[in-house]
């Protein structure tokens, strides 16, 4: 297995000029880059839904994996005992494949799990082709909306139990904009049932009453 780079958690994952998805991620790149996160999750004209979702879950995937990679001398068995968003929601760890039973383990052990079972379907060329011509599985949005799902829990834990530490790193601008454009993304395309997403409902309504009033978009 490859080793983690030091600023990320887990190794990020590389789309490669000869493989498919490439023109897509530089169009996501271009205009994320515009400061139009509506533009920025939009699907491209004449481009393919799958491919953007695939282009875009590996983008966020990435995301995710430096955010928490400043954290994890924080996220520590010790520190987070249980994987929580807040005192009213607890996640246990199943995977529906491996771990069948949901298992009680601290934030660290479970966010592990999750970008690793996150990196396994990444790889899998059978769910995420690489090779240009090869279509997508049948069950492609049903694996990417569970991988949105899981990823949200790493955002909510993040922000209700090392916010303080976000800011004294002083990323919480960018931990926003990432969780701006995560939100305005799964919302466009229906990836995340609103049950999943009540840990930071507030917060995801301030970002949503941005999206729908663009004059209140001056900052995050």
């Amino acid at each position: 297995m490859q080793t983690a780079d030091p600023k990320t958690y887990k190794p990020l994952k590389q789309i490669d000029k000869n493989q498919r998805g490439y023109g897509l991620k530089q169009i996501a790149q271009m205009t994320l880059g515009s400061g139009n996160m509506l533009l920025a999750v939009e699907l491209p004209n004449g481009e393919d839904l799958n491919e953007w979702l695939a282009v875009n879950t590996i983008e966020f995937y990435n995301e995710i994996s430096i955010l928490y990679g400043t954290l994890v001398e924080f996220c520590t068995p010790e520190l987070c005992p249980i994987m929580s968003a807040g005192p009213k929601y607890e996640y246990l760890w199943a995977d529906g494949q491996n771990v069948k039973t949901p298992l009680k383990v601290s934030a660290s052990e479970y966010i592990d799990y999750l970008m690793t079972w996150v990196e396994n379907q990444l790889n899998n060329d059978s769910l995420f082709p690489c090779q240009i011509g090869i279509p997508f599985p049948k069950t492609f949005l049903s694996v990417v909306k569970v991988i949105f799902k899981r990823l949200f829990r790493v955002y909510a834990h993040i922000y209700h139990s090392h916010f303080q530490h976000i800011m004294a790193l002083e990323l919480e601008y960018h931990l926003n904009t990432c969780f701006k454009h995560f939100i305005y993304f799964i919302d466009e395309f229906k990836l995340v049932e609103d049950k999943e997403l009540a840990p930071l409902a507030e917060l995801i309504q301030q970002f949503k009453a941005r999206k729908e009033n663009p004059t209140m978009n001056q900052g995050v």
